[in-house]
């Protein structure tokens, strides 16, 4: 099976206030979206999940979207969230004092049965909060490394929260531009690996306790490449990356996890990555980064069969 994610970030506020949602109706759009998700047969891949994951206020108008349509029609598409919070509503004790935080029940009780955690932006966030009160995490190793297991640690309590409550999820973790270092590949292989087998460790910490009932998949973000201007990894770097994934996840905690790349699946890649045999996926963003940039479901359809037709040549070679 492989996994095809959309994150649609801010697609909730219209461009003319300084979101990227095309329309000044964002809940009428993601209907549209759903709706040409479902025409175009983007849910009928064989042996493709796909998830969009849209912010809190376009949750209900997507699933009211895709509901008109059956089952058989919808396949293997569906709507997440976009994280969730650490702690969650139960029965008996804390009902309901989450003022501006989205509890897994909630997301749940909207129909979201995936939620992505840990993204770059929400890692950015929670490192932004505790540099607040601690101005110095920043000044040595020492405190960077404190700082960071603070952040894994609260990105863990929100993936236990996700699969308790019986959501799966897309984790993400990767390294910062500082953290993986200059030099040749060789010499930053063992600073990629200390990296993100740190961010493993505490950040999959009990999940083997809802597994395989629940599903965890990781997205590999390489930091240091995402945002205008930077160059992307090419297939060495991320065979590499996400085949070390594998086999760290394997010895530490003894079950094989799916990975996608969370750096940006998009047309330009898409075959080649397809062709990495340790990448079982991707995330997308926008599907136009020039023109009328922003997300277009006619380009997602064209990147997921670019994906699968690399996937295919990968199969025979």
């Amino acid at each position: 099976m492989r996994d095809i994610f959309i994150n649609l970030k801010r697609f909730d506020v219209p461009r003319e206030k300084g979101g990227v949602c095309p329309s000044e109706q964002p809940g009428k759009w993601i209907e549209g979206v759903m709706k040409d998700s479902v025409e175009l047969g983007i849910g009928s891949f064989p042996d493709v999940n796909v998830v969009y994951f849209v912010p809190e206020a376009l949750i209900l108008p997507a699933q009211e979207a895709l509901g008109c349509f059956p089952a058989e029609r919808r396949g293997r598409l569906s709507v997440g969230c976009q994280s969730v919070f650490r702690d969650n509503i139960k029965k008996g004790k804390n009902f309901g004092a989450f003022t501006t935080n989205l509890p897994a029940a909630s997301a749940y009780q909207m129909g979201c049965r995936w939620s992505i955690i840990g993204h770059s932006e929400e890692r950015r966030d929670k490192q932004e909060i505790i540099g607040a009160f601690q101005p110095d995490w920043n000044q040595n190793e020492s405190s960077r490394e404190k700082c960071a297991a603070a952040v894994d640690g609260l990105i863990n309590r929100e993936v236990l929260s996700a699969m308790e409550q019986g959501m799966d999820v897309l984790l993400c973790m990767g390294e910062t531009a500082e953290e993986r270092g200059g030099g040749s590949m060789e010499e930053q292989q063992d600073r990629v690996r200390a990296v993100l087998s740190a961010q493993f460790t505490r950040g999959l910490k009990g999940v083997a306790d809802y597994l395989p009932k629940r599903k965890v998949a990781i997205g590999y973000e390489p930091i240091w490449a995402i945002g205008p201007g930077k160059t992307p990894p090419g297939e060495e770097y991320i065979s590499y990356v996400s085949s070390m994934i594998k086999r760290i996840v394997r010895e530490q905690f003894g079950f094989e996890i799916p990975v996608v790349y969370g750096g940006g699946l998009k047309e330009e890649n898409a075959e080649m990555l397809g062709g990495i045999e340790s990448v079982d996926g991707g995330l997308v963003a926008l599907t136009r980064f020039s023109g009328e940039i922003g997300f277009f479901t006619e380009d997602l359809k064209k990147i997921v069969e670019k994906y699968l037709s690399g996937n295919r040549k990968g199969e025979t070679a």
